[in-house]
């Protein structure tokens, strides 16, 4: 059994990762449905919280099917985050998760996500301040470091726990790798070795297959594994890695049948969530990784992804269904 604080999750749990304009409570509640042990939320700004922009307020939408669920949150100045808080456990979510990764230049600009990493002495500052200000448990997603050159993750990870975080999630990559190359597990391997860790410890990074959630759990010895890009438009992932722990044999193909169920659902639930224009808009990113790997479908997805209608996308799940029911996924 892993903790994040009182919570229980089962060995090695797969977490939802948060990300921008992905991890929204429909796609969040598909994930759940497929096996996440955690969801988290699109990470949201502490300026534009305390500002009542109406894009970081609706971040905080969470619903009792998805717990236990994560708000993540990014900034940099602590009156701000500390304000952020106590707005964000209005929210009663049963975990808050701070953004020290985000390698976004915008973001990192203002010495916020992955920014944060040049100052270690200011990050444990903020996280201690931030930790006392709520009895939620607060969790830390980060990077290796800024560069190849300032990698000290063994020691930020210990020192952000003395401070009293629940958890880390660790990518594996630096900043200045953005998502480029491969991650590297070896240093997260080394934060979970420290034998004065003992909080959970999460890999994040390229694990894009069951293999590699069985080889993060195997060989490198990690708590869990925090699953991002492989779930955008598979929502199954988190069964099929499952699936694969349990056996030792890859989940069956998803259907066609399925992949449409769970676009008309997706687009439905965005829908009821965001209104009619968001909800079409927002959604679209997700339909070339349902219907991945169709011969000659590029005229059904330019439908998805260019019609501004919900009925007429609809249409297109329906022709879709209609053309290619029986086409046989690999995968």
């Amino acid at each position: 059994m892993v903790k994040i604080g009182n919570i229980e999750l089962p060995d090695f749990p797969l977490l939802l990762a948060p990300m921008e304009d992905v991890s929204d409570p429909p796609f969040r509640a598909l994930c759940k449905e497929q096996g996440a042990d955690v969801v988290y939320t699109e990470f949201v700004s502490s300026e534009g919280l305390i500002r009542n922009a109406a894009k970081s307020v609706m971040k905080l939408d969470i619903y009792e099917k998805e717990r236990p669920v994560g708000i993540q949150i990014f900034g940099a100045n602590l009156d701000s985050m500390l304000q952020t808080i106590d707005i964000v456990a209005e929210s009663k979510p049963d975990i808050i998760d701070i953004n020290f990764g985000c390698p976004v230049k915008k973001v990192v600009s203002k010495g916020a996500g992955a920014g944060i990493l040049k100052d270690i002495c200011l990050m444990e500052q903020l996280t201690a301040e931030m930790v006392k200000r709520t009895d939620i448990p607060v969790t830390v997603k980060t990077r290796l470091g800024w560069d190849h050159d300032s990698i000290k993750i063994v020691e930020v990870a210990e020192r952000l726990q003395d401070v009293g975080i629940k958890s880390i999630a660790i990518h594996g990559r630096t900043r200045a790798q953005m998502y480029k190359g491969e991650a590297d597990w070896k240093p997260i391997a080394a934060v979970k070795n420290n034998p004065r860790m003992h909080i959970p410890v999460f890999g994040n990074g390229d694990v894009d297959s069951p293999e590699k959630a069985m080889l993060m759990r195997d060989q490198y010895g990690l708590d869990g594994c925090m699953i991002g890009r492989a779930t955008i438009g598979n929502p199954w992932f988190f069964k099929q890695v499952k699936h694969f722990f349990e056996t030792g044999e890859h989940y069956r193909p998803i259907t066609m049948q399925e992949r449409v169920e769970a676009a008309r659902r997706h687009l439905q639930m965005s829908i009821d969530w965001k209104g009619e224009i968001l909800g079409v808009f927002e959604t679209r990113r997700h339909y070339t990784n349902y219907f991945k790997g169709i011969p000659h479908f590029k005229e059904h997805r330019m439908k998805m992804v260019t019609s501004d209608a919900s009925v007429d996308v609809f249409a297109a799940f329906d022709e879709v269904l209609e053309k290619f029911g029986d086409f046989q996924f690999t995968n």
